[in-house]
């Protein structure tokens, strides 16, 4: 995959250099190149400038964007302009997004757009309901979700596949080594062996988890028979 960041602080990017995002580079398996629009402002190196019939704030001027845009090879990339008031990035969004050849994204900042920049936007995406001072740790948080996504970054792909959301369910209680730590003991349902009470058990802690935390992610869940019974058990538990 190729990503290409539009940006006024290509510093602020270092923790892409690390981690699982990093070590898909390493692999070949990612490119990312960073293009500060600010080299490309015509007019004094300013990117920004106040609204036509007032208001408050400045606006991100088009023509840096667009001239930043034109020199960069694009083979008909996703282009995403972060926007608080755009699609609300989740789990099955970022499984699109690991799909595709190449994305580019835009970060921009002060109070907002040229609105003639999003003809060049394929996509006007938001991690939620708040406001960030830029779009650089929007983008950070999009890329990490969706390259650990791509096939071959993450070892198994099991890893993230039973991930929280992937299954539109949260993700079942883990334990690892010692057995008994400090009086708090691993359920002996997995030191059985028994893989289907495994399967079981994990499926049931995934519905009660969903269920007490986020019982909004349950509307319209695809529930199985088995999922059905298991559900009206917590129910009537809680």
């Amino acid at each position: 995959m190729k990503i290409d960041i539009l940006t006024l602080f290509p510093e602020m990017f270092a923790p892409l250099e690390h981690s699982i995002v990093g070590k898909a580079r390493d692999k070949g398996l990612l490119e990312i190149s960073y293009h500060n629009f600010r080299d490309h402002a015509e007019k004094a190196r300013h990117v920004d400038d106040e609204p036509y019939g007032g208001g408050q704030g400045m606006l991100l001027r088009a023509q840096p964007i667009f001239d930043c845009m034109e020199q960069i090879e694009q083979k008909n990339p996703r282009v995403i302009l972060l926007d608080p008031a755009g699609r609300t990035f989740n789990q099955t969004y970022a499984e699109e997004l690991a799909q595709e050849e190449q994305l580019i994204f835009i970060c921009g900042h002060y109070e907002g757009y040229d609105e003639r920049i999003k003809s060049l936007v394929t996509d006007e995406v938001s991690l939620g309901d708040y406001v960030l001072t830029g779009g650089e740790l929007a983008a950070m948080t999009m890329i990490d979700a969706t390259v650990r996504l791509i096939p071959e970054v993450i070892g198994k792909e099991a890893s993230h596949t039973d991930d929280s959301f992937s299954s539109g369910l949260l993700e079942y209680p883990q334990y690892t080594r010692p057995y008994d730590f400090r009086g708090m003991q691993v359920p002996e349902v997995l030191m059985s062996g028994h893989h289907e009470k495994i399967r079981q058990w994990r499926l049931y802690q995934s519905l009660k988890k969903t269920y007490q935390r986020r019982p909004d992610l349950l509307v319209g869940y695809p529930l199985t028979v088995e999922e059905s019974q298991m559900l009206e058990q917590i129910e009537k538990e809680s």
